[in-house]
């Protein structure tokens, strides 16, 4: 294997690793490496010798910091042009398919969530059967701050938190550490940072038969055994403020939420930092956040990730995914300037628009 090539591939017994290997970009997920894994992923599926899969990011600083956003950006549509959906639609629909593989994937996949794991990482770890988080992981769904929405399964993922956390996550895109990714059903186990070779040296000596099900749980009670006892791990924020978010999440409708979280009026930092985030960023963000939620209650996985890639390409193609980037990573002056600029500017069909595909021929994911 090409040691320069942006995800790397190699063998521990019956187990088989890929390392994601864009270090200096925190290993952000590009369509190359996208492909590269959803091949190999699919060699490993029928190789009867591989009995599992380890997933990990190269570095200790990151799993996946996210999608390639600049690519996106590039390929973007400013407010008022016409869009151009062939790059949104090719990118999407590539990621989400291989989010879905993992999803429903027969062999155990267990992947190590240390460091920043954000948007396309949190795709790849989501679905995972085995996920894996330590005392430096740091999460998040910040894509209100550019204009975008919790994808790669966000639907399906933040409607299964504890009571409205994954609402008040994908509004506020508050930042959550290991021991909260356990508590809000994002993780299965939290074992230390420097113990990630201990980890891999152990599942690689398991006795792997041929039954799927008795591997799962050879890898679970693998993983139990080297898990950080409660008094080891960080505290929870989630669990912390779990009251406190579900008192400000607790009305009807959207403006009535946003107003209650934004006008935070107390002393606790992460709080106030939430409140900011969701001031400032995108207007249109909160409105898809809410309805995603409510349209993906009752849907399948599959059916979740054809409404996304709806939402994905249209909010690339709306100007306020293009703007957000801009003002982020572009010109890095952070003053966003959204069209239009408030919350209560946006109309219900706006919204609506943006959960209907705009392919004349039949959805890219059809066939999921």
């Amino acid at each position: 294997m090409d040691q320069d090539s942006p995800v790397l591939f190699s063998r521990r017994g019956a187990l088989a690793v890929a390392t994601l290997n864009l270090p200096k970009a925190l290993n952000a997920l590009n369509l190359q490496m996208i492909d590269l894994l959803s091949t190999q992923l699919d060699a490993w599926a029928e190789d009867d010798d591989i009995a599992a899969v380890w997933i990990e990011g190269r570095g200790d600083k990151a799993l996946c910091a996210g999608g390639d956003v600049v690519a996106l950006y590039q390929q973007s549509t400013s407010y008022g042009e016409v869009p151009d959906y062939r790059y949104t639609t090719d990118f999407f629909s590539r990621e989400y398919r291989l989010d879905y593989k993992i999803h429903t994937y027969a062999k155990p996949i267990v992947v190590w969530g240390g460091g920043i794991v954000m948007g396309g990482g949190i795709g790849i770890m989501a679905g995972a059967s085995h996920r894996i988080v330590t005392e430096t992981t740091r999460m998040a769904m910040p894509e209100i701050t550019i204009g975008l929405f919790p994808d790669v399964g966000g639907s399906w993922f933040l409607n299964r938190m504890p009571g409205r956390l994954g609402l008040f996550l994908g509004l506020s895109g508050a930042q959550f550490n290991g021991a909260d990714a356990l508590f809000a059903g994002m993780a299965d186990r939290i074992i230390a940072q420097d113990q990630r070779e201990s980890v891999l040296q152990s599942l690689s000596v398991l006795d792997f038969v041929a039954d799927c099900t008795v591997n799962h749980q050879l890898v679970g009670d693998c993983l139990k055994e080297l898990e950080l006892s409660p008094l080891q791990r960080p505290e929870s924020a989630l669990r912390e403020h779990y009251d406190q978010i579900q008192q400000l999440t607790d009305f009807s409708t959207l403006p009535e939420v946003c107003a209650a979280v934004t006008t935070y009026q107390g002393v606790d930092k992460w709080l106030q930092r939430a409140a900011a985030t969701l001031a400032g960023g995108s207007p249109l963000t909160p409105w898809i956040v809410w309805e995603q939620l409510r349209r993906a209650r009752h849907l399948s996985l599959a059916d979740v990730f054809r409404m996304e890639l709806n939402l994905a390409v249209n909010l690339c193609a709306s100007g306020h995914f293009k703007e957000g980037v801009r003002a982020l990573l572009i010109d890095k002056d952070r003053a966003p300037k959204w069209q239009p600029a408030s919350l209560g500017e946006m109309n219900s069909q706006q919204v609506a628009d943006c959960f209907v595909g705009p392919w004349d021929s039949d959805h890219p994911l059809i066939d999921l």
